[in-house]
């Protein structure tokens, strides 16, 4: 199937904020510049695939392209304004001005009548340039959570190496502008309508232009050093209308440097473990 959405104006806008968000907001300016007010112009195209339902080995594909700005700053070029030019503005409100691609992979390798192997690629990237030198905040990328890598919570990871030392407000931190994960998962049927699951996650998120105040967030070569790994049980529930799905998540390496040494570096395997209750499969 082929989407395309040739127009989307959306207006983000900071309504009010509290003491604590502004000093946040104020130590890290791209932070700052992601979520001030703005508008976001931008056109979409998304191509899915799907194997038909007599395939023993369906796969899923699903890519996503999406460009914001580019319109409105040729009208302002044609105007004069230079296309490199910073802060133009639409109705006395910034525009964003970026490109973001991401694509998606899933295949169900059936074993049996009761069990089949099931696994996912994503990789995503976006760049931002001429008006902004950085997406907004809702665009960018993030990993850990329900659907992502399960050993730990949602925005609790990257970007890169960077672990911020404000872990109330961490999570406002740890978005990128390049993400690659891959998922798998043995899934069973026990009884009845009761399902299943053993699985293994890996991935982050990256950024692609230095930021002094996120040292290791760079992407690079040396990346994937820098990439974390999760491993957990679950159960899920089917209703033939929906699935309830509760899974338990332990972290095996976290990305960033922790007190302890080597590949497993969870200080405590209580640290490690992340639940989390859903509705339908990860993926």
């Amino acid at each position: 199937s082929h989407e395309l959405n040739i127009f989307s104006l959306d207006y983000n806008k900071l309504i009010s904020t509290t003491a604590e968000f502004d000093a946040i907001r104020e130590n890290n300016p791209a932070l700052y510049v992601s979520m001030r007010d703005q508008f976001v112009p931008s056109m979409g195209y998304t191509f899915t695939y799907v194997s038909a339902d007599f395939h023993r080995n369906r796969i899923w594909l699903q890519t996503t392209f999406k460009q914001a700005g580019n319109l409105t700053s040729l009208v302002y070029a044609i105007g004069g304004k230079d296309f490199k030019e910073k802060d133009k503005k639409m109705m006395d409100t910034p525009f964003a001005q970026y490109l973001k691609a991401t694509a998606e992979f899933h295949n169900h390798i059936k074993i049996t009548n009761r069990a089949y192997f099931a696994y996912r690629f994503f990789g995503g990237v976006i760049y931002s340039y001429g008006n902004s030198t950085t997406a907004p905040y809702a665009d960018q990328f993030y990993v850990g959570g329900a659907n992502s890598v399960r050993g730990f919570t949602a925005r609790a990871l990257g970007p890169g190496s960077y672990r911020s030392s404000q872990a109330k407000f961490a999570y406002m931190d740890q978005t990128g502008d390049v993400k690659l994960e891959v998922n798998a998962e043995l899934r069973a049927r026990l009884f009845g309508d009761l399902h299943g699951a053993v699985f293994v996650d890996a991935g982050n998120v990256w950024l692609l232009r230095k930021d002094e105040l996120r040292p290791g967030a760079e992407f690079s070569s040396a990346s994937f050093d820098h990439v974390a790994v999760g491993t957990g049980l679950g159960l899920r529930y089917d209703l033939d209308f929906l699935v309830l799905r509760f899974d338990v998540g332990m972290a095996l390496h976290a990305p960033y440097e922790t007190e302890k040494k080597g590949w497993y570096n969870i200080p405590k395997f209580s640290d490690g473990l992340a639940y989390h209750f859903a509705i339908g499969y990860p993926f």
